[in-house]
């Protein structure tokens, strides 16, 4: 049965798309570009990063696009100087957050974060940086973790969950004591549930899941792939 089409305006061009997506599927569909970092084709959103929030008209609050269902009739902006000030507030928090020193990262000049941060003109940060310690684990054979690059965006979680299925990776804590952890804390190499697929470090946007033997800017993710098996398996769901 055909998906019943509805009418909405994005940036003031008129579009139609199927009922039951999301302001950023729909975006996608007629070739508009809205950022983000946390949102992965073929994955459940999450609306973890909050750097794709958009404006709807005659709404005073900002929505993340990746989590918004579209509606008959709405009308969105995707571009205004309030949506830019917002998002590069978002990233200025998630670089303050961590110790993202990219000059000595693997996935330097190949990093999402690195990337939106240019793109939206982050030069210097306004708030203070809070140096948390944190550690790295390198106890698994071939990959490592290093919590001083994760953004918390759970691509990693996702991917593993509903992808490969083995629901090794999930979130401990709560706010800025939030972590990656890997079967019920455990660390990476213990964790009898891994497959050792990688999928979780290919679809990782920065250097927090890393393939070892590899040097500063050498760490090139292979995020097609990823997504090319999520979409087939949604496909066939």
């Amino acid at each position: 049965m055909a998906q019943k089409k509805l009418s909405i305006r994005i940036d003031g061009q008129l579009i139609a798309a199927e009922e039951g997506l999301t302001i950023l599927q729909a975006a996608k569909a007629n070739g508009k570009y809205i950022p983000t970092l946390c949102a992965l084709d073929g994955l459940t959103p999450v609306g973890a990063c909050r750097v794709c929030l958009v404006e709807v008209s005659g709404v005073d609050r900002l929505f993340p696009a990746c989590t918004t269902p579209i509606q008959d009739g709405m009308s969105v902006i995707t571009n205004s100087a309030r949506l830019a000030r917002y998002r590069r507030i978002s990233v200025e928090l998630l670089l303050i957050e961590r110790n993202h020193t990219c000059a000595v990262c693997v996935s330097n000049g190949h990093c999402e974060l690195q990337s939106m941060a240019t793109s939206l003109g982050v030069n210097t940060v306004e708030f203070s940086y809070n140096y948390p310690k944190l550690g790295v684990d390198t106890s698994h054979p071939r990959y490592v973790l290093d919590h001083n690059r994760c953004i918390l965006c759970t691509r990693c979680v996702r991917v593993c969950a509903e992808l490969e299925g083995a629901h090794v990776w999930d979130v401990t804590s709560r706010g800025i004591h939030s972590r990656i952890t890997s079967e019920l804390n455990e660390r990476w190499g213990q964790a009898t549930s891994c497959t050792n697929c990688g999928k979780c470090v290919q679809a990782c946007p920065t250097g927090a899941l890393a393939e070892k033997g590899w040097a500063v800017e050498e760490m090139v993710k292979k995020l097609g792939t990823v997504t090319s098996l999520a979409q087939k398996r949604g496909a066939h769901v």
